[in-house]
This record gives C-alpha cells, sequence and structure tokens, in this order.
C-alpha cells in the first residue's frame, strides 16, 4: 500500500482567517506591552497620572493596526513596486 501525499489547498477564507487572528494576537500583545509601559512609566516618572499609560496604550494599537495593514495589503510595504499586467507580459 502506497502512501500518496497530495498537497493540501488552502482556501481564501482560511487565508484571510488566519490574517486576521493573527492581527488580533499582535494588537493583544503589543498594546499589553504598550499598556505595561505606560504603567511603569506612570508610576516611575510622571507621580501616577493616566496619560502615560494610555500614550502606551494606542502607540502599541498603532503599531498593531500598522502591521496588520501591511499585512492585508502588500503594496503598502516600503519598497514594493506593483507592475501593472500590460507591462508583466511585454518583458
Amino acid at each position: 500500500m502506497s502512501s500518496t501525499s497530495t498537497p493540501s489547498k488552502t482556501s481564501s477564507e482560511n487565508i484571510v482567517a488566519q490574517k486576521y487572528d493573527r492581527c488580533l494576537a499582535d494588537l493583544l500583545v503589543k498594546s499589553g506591552v504598550g499598556f505595561s509601559a505606560g504603567v511603569i512609566a506612570s508610576v516611575i516618572l510622571f507621580r501616577r497620572r493616566a496619560w502615560p499609560i494610555a500614550l502606551g496604550t494606542g502607540f502599541g494599537m498603532g503599531a498593531a493596526y500598522a502591521d496588520c495593514d501591511r499585512s492585508f495589503n502588500p503594496a503598502r510595504i516600503p519598497g514594493t513596486r506593483i507592475i501593472p499586467h500590460s507591462e508583466a507580459e511585454n518583458k
């Protein structure tokens, strides 16, 4: 009996779901790190004010949003050039 391995096909819904899951996990990690850094800065440097916590969390969420945007739209990656279909045929 021979075992044949068939290449696994991944549907587009699964690819989008995986990207979305990665973005959500990235959001939780980066906003948590920003929150933690904000708490530490608030306690040590800014006499227990609330704005460093909000600022750190916002920076983390912004970084996660930028990474997610690059994941879903690869044209936004710096240095990426999109070649139109007509130019690609001529080369």
